[in-house]
């Protein structure tokens, strides 16, 4: 099943769904795939300078981890397409507007974005208002006589 890949159906139908859980991002130097499974990651990027890791923020403070900011996902129930274009640099410039970072990773089926934990509820409301406005949009000019 392919995934959505009109911009504007994206965006009225993302149903955005935030995680209860806090995140952190770490770096691994040296570090290959399937290290840390103690670690629990979520996602796992190999840059040149170590494996980047996004493990839950409990487990970090756990075993004595370091970082830097603590985040919240928000995940983006529609099924997008990984050939979308537009979805992801729409959703960060409405979170910027507001001040608001977004790490976003494309999985195979949704979006998540990593906002700062803080920001999270004010992040969950911006993405609805943009989805209910595009709604309305529609509903007023379809009922348009």
């Amino acid at each position: 099943m392919s995934g959505e890949k009109d911009l504007i159906k994206l965006l009225k139908s993302m149903n955005p769904e935030p995680k209860s859980e806090e995140y952190v991002f770490i770096s691994l130097k040296g570090a290959v795939y399937g290290d840390a499974p103690e670690l629990k990651p979520t996602a796992m990027f190999m840059e040149d300078e170590g494996m980047t890791l996004v493990i839950p923020r409990s487990i970090a403070d756990e075993l004595g981890i370091a970082y830097e900011s603590v985040f919240r996902c928000i995940t983006l129930r529609v099924h997008s397409s990984l050939d979308a274009v537009g979805f992801s640099a729409t959703i960060a410039g409405a979170l910027a507007k507001r001040g608001i970072s977004a790490n976003i990773m494309a999985g195979y089926f949704h979006d998540h974005i990593f906002v700062p934990s803080e920001r999270a509820e004010e992040a969950l409301s911006i993405l609805k208002e943009l989805s209910e406005t595009l709604k309305a949009q529609e509903t007023r000019a379809t009922n348009y006589p």
